[in-house]
């Protein structure tokens, strides 16, 4: 295993680099200090300092020989997001893994750190929050590919060198975020009614933030070898008050309507929405105590302060 002050000096690799989470840590670890290299198939103004490598696709492995060489840690956030894409589309982010992780080992790197998605667990709780030692659970094509892409990251890194660090948050949220917290603030600042007052439940979420200290780390903490992590907020959060926080956020009333949540069931499966249905009305509460307890990683931005300030900062479509 390497040692913490070895790989805490040795150059840094993110993949996906051009994305929401990607473009934020490249600028915290930049900020700390370290070497970083950015990998991304999109253009964007990465900070001074950082090396850019751009590729059309992850299975181009001189382009990730090149961006690898003499680095200590890769980070691999590289994939197709959001939940939505074609089989075909997932499979390319599960081949994607295997040849980042397979370039990663042909070229000395000694830590990867793959971000995966709480959906492997599953789409929803019951009685207790879900935990690393929990049976994988996908149920969407994206939690699986995310659940294939961890195999092959496991697989990859046997007998070698290498370890591996795989981290499994649920929904991030931050400003100008993509997905259903982007959706919901810009319903928010519409003005409009939203049918999700009668909604009691329990969800845990992470502020981009607390993500990104996480990230940072797991790319260097002896602790964090071939471990999976579990990431959350330290407070979980219903759907009520996630939009009551938004509004908060942006200085607008939270205009919520109490329809019973069977009754929204009903409609989104009449206008095929199950998935955001769900998403809005069930519990998803995650046990972050391994990484707390491993790492003494401590979620830095509360909840509902995090929820406000990201609103708030959001900008306007």
């Amino acid at each position: 295993m390497a040692a913490h002050a070895d790989l805490a000096s040795a150059p840094v690799v993110v993949t996906g680099a051009s994305g929401f989470i990607g473009r934020a840590l490249v600028r915290q670890l930049r900020g700390e200090g370290r070497v970083v290299r950015a990998v991304s198939r999109h253009p964007w103004d990465a900070p001074a300092g950082v090396r850019v490598i751009s590729l059309q696709d992850y299975q181009d492995t001189a382009a990730l020989a090149a961006a690898f060489e003499g680095a200590g840690c890769v980070l691999h956030l590289a994939a197709l997001a959001h939940r939505e894409g074609s089989a075909a589309e997932f499979d390319a982010s599960v081949h994607a893994a295997q040849c980042v992780v397979k370039t990663a080992r042909r070229c000395g790197v000694r830590r990867i750190v793959f971000l995966s998605s709480i959906g492997v667990n599953g789409h929803r709780t019951e009685v207790r929050p879900f935990t690393e030692d929990d049976v994988p659970g996908p149920v969407e094509p994206y939690a699986h590919s995310k659940l294939q892409a961890e195999q092959a990251v496991v697989a990859g890194c046997a007998g070698g060198h290498l370890d591996y660090v795989i981290v499994r948050p649920p929904l991030v949220y931050g400003p100008d975020a993509p997905g259903n917290f982007g959706r919901l603030v810009r319903l928010v600042r519409r003005g409009w009614p939203l049918p999700l007052g009668g909604i009691h439940n329990a969800r845990s979420f992470l502020a981009l933030d607390n993500l990104l200290d996480l990230l940072a780390v797991c790319t260097h903490h002896p602790a964090a070898a071939n471990q999976v992590l579990l990431a959350a907020d330290a407070e979980d959060l219903s759907t009520p008050e996630l939009v009551r926080h938004i509004a908060a956020g942006l200085a607008l009333p939270a205009r919520l309507v109490p329809v019973p949540p069977g009754l929204l069931r009903a409609g989104a499966r009449l206008t095929g929405r199950e998935r955001l249905a769900e998403s809005l009305c069930s519990s998803l509460q995650v046990d972050a105590s391994k990484a707390r307890r491993l790492l003494a990683w401590q979620p830095r931005v509360h909840a509902a302060e995090g929820v406000e300030r990201a609103a708030q900062s959001s900008r306007a479509p």
